[in-house]
């Protein structure tokens, strides 16, 4: 097995006493993390090792992005200045014509930018099936394997069109039995439960104004029938939480729980609109967020409470979200934007870099199921590894190294690892050709706007 050894860098392990390292060293063999420590590695570890100087480097955990919408970029730039559910109708039509073909190479553009900005692993939420798209589940596990990033994708739904009182019209949704049918066979031909597996599969109707209550209520009962994990979107706006309560004299949370959607297998997306109550709700039950700051901003949905999440127990994780509600992409700016949100929230000492860090990374392992496996620098885990370079023009003299991803400009990737294979070298992904996956993006971008 090759062994790798990263050494000379400043370690932050994100383990659970916060460990860092100012001058120390990671060893990954065969896929797995198997030393850390302070200053070089052991000399009996050196014979035929790939030793890779992090002088000047900020070495992290891969970080691990909980929800996006990878097939939206295709879709960036429409609906600039919209909130959600005016930007949701603008966007229904051009997204109603998306097929497999398209939506790989969307998403393989997008992978290929969140990699680059220090992901390992992506989840995805997609949700829209037009008939006769053919196998979108199967084009997004063909593109992550092109990318080499692991992925949890989502076997998205929308059942509750216009005509019954939904958002989406009726043209873009399917029926419930569809749907259901559909997500069994997506986890029965591509989720691996393994400790290692790089395609993960969850169970995701899209949300309470686009999803019938028997399609919610059954989701659940299939995911817990297949062992998969559940998703949806939840409390993003105050027009969902008026949605709610016109239509079930409730608020998302409670109409949530009350069809079995709370549960620590359960995460939502976004969580702006969660009050006290809700919050508690979420802490009892082990329901994890993913909290998706630029996307929140973009909309103007709102700044989760973040420090109260944490301060609860619940696990929250970065997201993305939609690249057409945030072009920009990249997971690994949004550890600064959660740092500057939550503090125009609830003050300058709210969220720390460190804290931040540590949602990216092991918050998001603990939010999709895996945080015996990854999100820390550990002897164990699985050796997913982004080592940042602090030492350009952007960054050097800084005090401290978690401060410039923190607070500063996002660094450039000297080295990512996802397995312990490297998939970023020098800032350039090495897993495929970048302008080849930049022209599929921009052919099929154009295809798709010509089918509307």
């Amino acid at each position: 097995m090759t062994r790798t050894i990263l050494e000379n860098g400043h370690v932050a392990t994100v383990d659970a006493a916060g460990t860092e390292h100012a001058d120390g060293h990671v060893v990954i063999e065969g896929g797995v993390i198997t030393a850390v420590g302070p200053g070089r590695a052991p000399e009996h570890l050196r014979a035929g090792a790939d030793v890779v100087d992090a002088t000047g480097c900020l070495v992290t955990p891969g970080l691990i992005n909980t929800h996006h919408h990878l097939y939206q970029w295709l879709t960036r730039g429409y609906a600039q200045d919209s909130i959600l559910f005016d930007w949701l109708t603008s966007l229904y039509p051009l997204w109603s014509r998306i097929d497999a073909g398209l939506t790989g190479a969307g998403a393989a553009g997008a992978m290929a930018v969140l990699a680059r900005s220090g992901c390992t692993t992506v989840g995805d939420h997609h949700y829209v099936f037009p008939q006769g798209s053919g196998d979108i589940v199967g084009a997004l596990v063909e593109s992550a394997a092109t990318v080499g990033v692991r992925l949890h994708a989502t076997r998205g739904s929308m059942d509750l069109g216009a005509s019954q009182g939904g958002l989406p019209p009726d043209f873009a949704v399917e029926t419930t039995d569809a749907a259901l049918k559909a997500s069994q066979a997506a986890v029965e031909t591509y989720h691996d439960a393994s400790r290692e597996a790089m395609v993960r599969i969850a169970i995701a109707p899209c949300s309470p104004f686009s999803v019938t209550k028997d399609l919610l209520r059954e989701a659940a009962v299939l995911a817990r029938s297949l062992d998969v994990r559940l998703h949806t979107h939840a409390s993003e706006t105050v027009e969902e939480d008026a949605y709610c309560l016109e239509h079930f004299g409730s608020s998302p949370t409670q109409y949530l729980e009350d069809l079995g959607w709370l549960g620590d297998d359960v995460w939502m997306a976004h969580g702006v609109h969660l009050d006290a109550t809700a919050i508690a709700r979420y802490a009892a039950t082990g329901t994890g967020v993913a909290h998706c700051p630029s996307s929140n901003a973009r909309l103007a949905a709102g700044i989760a409470p973040v420090r109260d999440l944490l301060d609860a127990g619940v696990p929250v994780g970065l997201g993305v979200d939609g690249a057409a509600s945030n072009e920009s992409g990249q997971l690994g700016v949004e550890i600064r934007e959660s740092v500057l949100m939550n503090r125009l929230r609830t003050g300058a000492d709210s969220m720390s870099v460190r804290d931040a860090l540590r949602v990216a990374t092991m918050g998001g392992a603990r939010v999709l199921g895996r945080h015996d496996e990854l999100g820390s620098l550990e002897p164990g885990k699985l050796a997913d590894v982004a080592v940042w370079r602090v030492d350009g023009v952007e960054h050097a003299g800084i005090l401290d190294p978690v401060a410039a991803l923190g607070l500063g400009a996002l660094p450039p990737l000297k080295r990512l690892y996802v397995g312990g294979r490297a998939v970023v070298e020098d800032a350039t992904l090495v897993t495929a050709d970048e302008q080849a996956l930049a022209r599929g993006v921009a052919a099929a971008s154009r295809e798709l706007a010509e089918r509307l």
